[in-house]
């Protein structure tokens, strides 16, 4: 497993649009989240160990923010003719079993990952109540263990964002395995 870090992508880019099954059955696309006063876009998978060892949080940080009106989808882009634990009848089975509580999409073509930029699992963008760019980082500080996290940097992200505010500070990139691209 090759460990990647996440492309640099200007604040204030648009959210790309996209239009992709959900695994519940529904289709999915950047106009149904409009009026959120964020949008969590992670690029994530199921075999992939960095995305394994950061779920737990992100589906608890999903529920505390949906709360309070933040929208996040998962999208897979990875090719499931190689990576079958990642074919849409997995995706679907773990989003029941782990109650993701969010969409997660399939990417099939792959066309919507690369038109954001997006390179590895987990890749994470925050969008503001404008669509715009706001966040593209890490998680957290310690994405093995979470016991020694002391740094939630998408977190603060969100609070800075539903306050108003861009997020402040440096935005750490987001580290995991490349995003499996079909030949």
């Amino acid at each position: 497993m090759a460990l990647l870090t996440n492309e640099t992508i200007p604040m204030g880019t648009p959210c790309p649009p996209f239009s992709l099954p959900g695994v519940d059955g529904n289709t999915y696309s950047n106009s149904d989240f409009a009026g959120a006063p964020a949008l969590v876009v992670m690029f994530i998978c199921n075999h992939c160990p960095y995305v394994q060892a950061i779920e737990d949080r992100y589906i608890a940080l999903a529920k505390a923010f949906t709360e309070r009106g933040v929208s996040f989808v998962g999208i897979c882009a990875n090719d499931p003719d190689d990576y079958p634990d990642d074919a849409f009848d997995e995706l679907a089975r773990r989003w029941r079993e782990k109650g993701y509580g969010f969409p997660y999409l399939q990417d099939l073509s792959q066309e919507v990952a690369r038109s954001f930029g997006a390179v590895c699992t987990p890749d994470l963008f925050v969008y503001d109540k404008d669509q715009k760019l706001a966040y593209h980082g890490q998680l957290d500080d310690n994405w093995k263990e979470p016991q020694s996290v002391t740094r939630e940097d998408l977190k603060e992200a969100l609070e800075q964002i539903l306050a108003g505010q861009m997020p402040t500070g440096k935005q750490e990139p987001a580290r995991g395995c490349s995003i499996k691209w079909r030949n």
